[in-house]
């Protein structure tokens, strides 16, 4: 099963030793660091794209083939990259380096190969995101091969999460949400807010643990895998909680990225339309960036599909990535505070509140995931969205972003190959049920907001 460790006060460190010795803050500092990087790099009018190597769209093997030849020795300095900085990172936080160096390397090969197939021209034709591919094909190694256990020392689930957590701040500069307009970001918190709520209390009627029922809400609400890490160390949940939040938003996530493009093709919605509604409904980013693209790219084959695939990817970005993915802080707050004012209280009634367990709790790569964001709003202050789009974006945001895809595969590669679905059964079929009545409860919600009360907006949306 996938190892999810969460903080108890037992291990709560000095205020000064946790800075360098949990691994949250050293996602901080090392994405923190990148995005510095980046734009020293940016100011002298270059980029970090010469490290933040990522493979290029090809058709045959023998433009990949060129590609490999061209790029080969990139390759190898991000290798050498990632493995200087995580090896760092492993022996401050109390691992071993000698163990981990060579189960990285095996996570690093792997994660290539799938990075490629996704770059391949057809793959969003069959939705080979490489995110969602690296966890399917994790868990189908694991589930049907199997690994030897030395390997892993290499699957550092968190550390790969909230590295990109922390960089996907980076690529979400508060101006975004300036120029994503005010439907934008109230549909996405009612989203939130509305599913996270069904989930949590059909759970709690189902008899569950108010910490599962949290994880699960946050899964559901916001960004799938990523909240629901986030949630797990801010409630204090157990170890088998995150696990199974992961993997029934990972078969959703599945059946909405075939189900919903159906649906609205069927329907002809108009793809800036479909794109809010996959936006609004999808459960993690990966599959539903393959779903827009699957779904923008009908647009113009004489199917009565109106609009364009910039539309398609432009209301689904505003939705899920910007409107719903700043939630992710917004729940592990309000969760922690809650966690530790009421429910522990009533678990233990001689124990007084202890207000610093909130910020023990809290999740810290998400301070260097707002901080990355401000950072990168400093620097894009001034632009107008067209020239973001044009300038800032391919010289900074776009390297970043490749990085980013690195860490998010490397997460979701170590999820699938430490997952057990024989495990996972034992947790029954309440979870499912509670977090299914959130996804009926969603697509629905979401068909409405999309279609019926903000369809004009959609369908109209400007895309440069």
């Amino acid at each position: 099963m996938t190892t999810i460790t969460t903080e108890t006060p037992a291990e709560k460190p000095s205020v000064w030793q946790g800075f360098w010795s949990k691994e949250d803050w050293w996602a901080v500092w090392l994405g923190l660091g990148i995005v510095a990087l980046a734009y020293i790099f940016y100011l002298s009018g270059s980029s970090i794209s010469w490290i933040a190597v990522s493979p290029g769209k090809w058709s045959n093997f023998s433009q990949l083939a060129t590609q490999l030849s061209k790029n080969g020795i990139k390759y190898l300095a991000l290798l050498g990259a990632f493995l200087v900085l995580f090896t760092i990172v492993i022996s401050f936080i109390g691992q071993k380096p000698k163990a981990f160096i060579p189960a990285f390397i095996f996570i690093f090969v792997l994660s290539a190969i799938i990075y490629f197939a996704g770059s391949w021209d057809q793959a969003s034709k069959y939705n080979l995101e490489p995110p969602l591919v690296a966890l399917v094909a994790g868990l189908i190694i694991s589930n049907v091969i199997g690994l030897p256990r030395w390997l892993d020392a290499g699957f550092r689930v968190e550390f790969y999460i909230k590295l990109g957590i922390v960089l996907l701040g980076a690529t979400l500069p508060f101006t975004l949400i300036i120029w994503a307009g005010p439907v934008a970001i109230l549909q996405a918190s009612i989203v939130s807010l509305v599913t996270f709520l069904t989930i949590f209390f059909v759970a709690r009627k189902l008899g569950l643990d108010h910490r599962l029922a949290a994880v699960l809400g946050a899964g559901g609400a916001v960004c799938g895998v990523s909240a629901s890490i986030a949630v797990a160390g801010a409630v204090r949940a157990k170890k088998e909680h995150p696990p199974i939040a992961i993997s029934l938003v990972v078969l959703w996530a599945i059946v909405f990225i075939f189900a919903l493009p159906l649906i609205s093709r069927a329907i002809h919605l108009p793809t800036g339309t479909a794109g809010a509604w996959i936006g609004t409904s999808e459960f993690a980013d990966a599959a539903g960036l393959a779903a827009a693209q699957s779904y923008g790219g009908l647009a113009g084959q004489h199917l009565g599909i109106t609009g364009t695939p910039e539309q398609a990817l432009a209301a689904y970005t505003l939705i899920k990535v910007i409107g719903r993915d700043i939630w992710i802080g917004i729940w592990s707050f309000v969760l922690a505070l809650i966690s530790v004012t009421i429910w522990e209280r009533k678990e233990n009634t001689n124990s007084k509140v202890q207000v610093g367990q909130i910020w023990w709790r809290f999740p810290k790569f998400v301070i260097g995931f707002l901080i990355a964001s401000v950072l990168t709003t400093l620097i894009v202050h001034g632009n107008t969205l067209a020239d973001y789009n044009k300038l800032v974006k391919p010289a900074l945001i776009l390297p970043i972003t490749s990085l980013r895809t690195w860490a998010f595969t490397f997460s979701f590669l170590s999820i699938g190959l430490t997952t057990r679905f024989r495990e996972l059964a034992a947790a029954g079929s309440k979870p499912f049920i509670a977090f299914t009545a959130g996804v009926i409860v969603n697509i629905i919600l979401g068909y409405f907001l999309s279609v019926v009360v903000f369809g004009h907006y959609w369908a109209s949306i400007v895309t440069h």
